[in-house]
């Protein structure tokens, strides 16, 4: 494992108890993809026993090949909407899904059915074994928010025929569907919205997603760094580790079953601000230039945590310009094992 996320997973485990994992039977969904590795990672680390479930459709064999060889993990190269198991899991984590919107914009179809299909059968297969499942749903959800911080409660405002509708539509309907099987079979499930996270691993590639790493990349190789709209737009970033430690929370909380829970960071920066700092941090010579801002863009994303502070007793704890610096860091090693 590269010895920066190594470090990180060590660190993060300390927020979790290891009896609550140990030997317990996992699986993954989309585990080869950003947060489904390193949720891989630290589950592995707290000695439970993991299946990888992922087709490699935007997930890496790269993030997980460290762990191929570990007793405790197992990768299964499938599809999540045609697997079928007769493995009883005790715990289930549906990540599968293209998150980046240049990617689910080009593949509307086969991100709607992950969410959909997909969705269906991991309920099925948590419903069949009695396994607790938790969705990985997203701040999406919420569309354009014309409330803020946005809580749990705020209904949404969403396009349900744009070009992003393919991703939040499906998230959507996959929150209904988890509900269903939770009031009609009284299935233990979570549903985590997830606001922006970032960190090692996370793709570069794609002209308007993923700002974080995308503007590193830039900026690691003084290119332009391309700013959309007029970069007054807001994001709160949470960095991965912190991401990882609350999913992992809610999925073990015993108060939690049947309950939406956002999962992100207060800390709100303008995207602006956001290339700025990291050319600040990367010292870089990079020129910011502007872009047209693609149709549906959210104008904001500022999450209200106070739910999962009061009841899963978590916040966040790698303020942006620490987790920044992690990240650049990561990439400047991987820019120089390439080089």
């Amino acid at each position: 494992m590269d010895q920066i996320i190594l470090e990180d997973v060590k660190r993060g485990k300390v927020d979790l108890k290891r009896k609550d994992f140990e030997d317990k039977k996992v699986l993954v969904t989309g585990g080869a993809g950003f947060l489904g590795s390193w949720l891989c990672d630290i589950l592995v680390t707290l000695d439970a026993e993991v299946d990888c479930l992922d087709n490699l459709s935007t997930g890496k064999l790269a993030n997980i090949d460290h762990l191929l060889e570990n007793s405790k993990f197992k990768f299964l190269n499938e599809d999540v909407c045609t697997f079928k198991h007769d493995k009883k899991y005790d715990l289930i984590l549906h990540f599968a899904s293209r998150a980046s919107p240049e990617e689910y914009q080009q593949h509307p179809i086969e991100t709607l059915k992950v969410n959909s299909l997909g969705s269906h059968n991991m309920l099925e297969l948590a419903r069949k074994h009695d396994s607790t499942i938790l969705f990985a749903s997203t701040s999406e959800v919420y569309g354009d928010a014309e409330v803020f911080p946005t809580p749990e409660s705020y209904l949404g405002r969403v396009n349900p025929i744009g070009p992003r509708s393919c991703y939040y539509e499906g998230k959507r309907f996959s929150e209904a569907l988890f509900t269903a099987y939770h009031r009609k079979h009284e299935l233990n499930m979570k549903i985590a919205r997830i606001f922006n996270s970032y960190g090692p691993r996370l793709r570069a590639e794609g002209g308007y997603g993923r700002a974080v790493s995308r503007f590193i990349t830039q900026a690691l190789t003084n290119q332009p760094v391309t700013v959309y709209g007029d970069g007054l737009q807001t994001r709160s970033f949470c960095y991965v580790t912190d991401t990882c430690i609350g999913l992992l929370v809610l999925l073990i909380n015993e108060e939690t079953n049947g309950e939406v829970v956002n999962v992100g960071n207060k800390e709100e920066i303008t995207i602006l601000e956001l290339a700025q700092k990291i050319k600040q941090l990367t010292e870089s010579i990079s020129h910011i230039t502007f872009h047209p801002l693609p149709e549906d863009d959210p104008r904001r994303r500022w999450p209200d945590v106070g739910k999962a502070e009061k009841i899963l007793g978590w916040k966040p704890k790698i303020n942006l310009e620490e987790g920044l610096t992690k990240t650049i860091k990561w990439f400047k090693r991987k820019k120089a094992q390439i080089e």
